[in-house]
């Protein structure tokens, strides 16, 4: 059974602190219950003498004390520490006397007083140990990541799709910057229950070509590779030669695969390609606009 963890064990968590009030602590961790009075009000019928001698709160008192793991909260780094079995320390003078009170009792006596205080009580405890998780760098050991990866696997049944999936997804949710490994102690319940339930959507198959398709498909590529092959040809033609003035080595190097590709590239294309084809190049100047040459296509046909 846990306590409210001792402030003083850890210098980077804050107080539990109720409005304005800040409660104290004793020096084994309990919670001033004299300063939660305070903080609901400080009714006279809300005192502490009253709220002990309530039958339920004795018997709590006795079952808290019968315990032997009364411990400090299982986010302070020195959880193995012990109140040994005092689930209450009055403090009679000085200026931190008062009732102390561990968690459970804490709560107990929040209760007590009302709903409403026992609530608020709550969930100030809930934000400070929200805190302490969140300035927590411990990342999930090798058991929780054991834990994470069957899952991941489990339900992905081998695919190697879904399985890269599936950490994509829980990387981009969490915002780790590599490994699952890397992710942090406090979210490991929520990567698991993520992991269980998101939706998996199995990529379909991609449909099989059968040989006639990727025939056509191969044909159609190499003709029209043929058709600028032939087209460059021609340019070659008409540009070659003054090439070959300026550089004769640069063109004797490619002359013969414009000639020669132009020779192969027949052999790709149909006859009645090969004839328009043939038709355009008759009329064809390498040397006109782009507008000037839609306009003679056009004019052409």
């Amino acid at each position: 059974m846990t306590s409210l963890t001792q402030n003083f064990l850890n210098p980077n968590n804050k107080p539990l602190v109720l409005g304005e009030f800040t409660i104290r602590q004793d020096e084994d961790g309990r919670y001033c219950l004299n300063d939660l009075h305070n903080a609901s009000g400080g009714l006279k019928k809300h005192q502490i003498t009253n709220f002990l001698r309530v039958e339920q709160t004795q018997e709590l008192v006795v079952e808290i004390e019968r315990c032997s793991n009364v411990s400090i909260d299982e986010n302070s780094q020195t959880s193995n520490m012990r109140f040994g079995n005092k689930a209450l320390n009055i403090i009679r003078g000085g200026a931190n006397r008062g009732t102390y009170a561990v968690k459970e009792m804490v709560y107990a006596y929040a209760m007590w007083i009302s709903a409403k205080f026992h609530l608020i009580v709550i969930r100030a405890y809930d934000a400070l140990v929200m805190d302490w998780k969140i300035n927590d760098k411990q990342t999930i050991s090798p058991e929780q990541a054991g834990v994470l990866y069957n899952i991941v696997h489990t339900r992905a049944k081998g695919n190697g799709g879904i399985i890269a999936s599936m950490w994509s997804r829980l990387k981009n949710h969490f915002k780790y910057s590599a490994s699952y490994r890397e992710l942090k102690a406090y979210h490991f319940e929520d990567a698991k229950f993520y992991l269980e339930n998101i939706e998996i959507k199995e990529k379909a198959a991609p449909k099989a070509q059968n040989a006639t398709e990727l025939n056509d498909i191969l044909k159609t590529n190499l003709q029209g590779l043929a058709i600028h092959m032939v087209w460059l040809n021609d340019w070659w033609k008409e540009f070659g030669g003054a090439i070959a003035k300026l550089n004769p080595n640069i063109a004797a190097s490619v002359n013969h695969h414009f000639k020669d590709g132009a020779c192969f590239a027949y052999h790709f294309i149909d006859k009645g390609t090969r004839l328009q084809i043939e038709e355009q190049l008759q009329y064809h100047s390498w040397n006109l606009s782009l507008q000037e040459r839609y306009a003679l296509d056009f004019k052409c046909k």
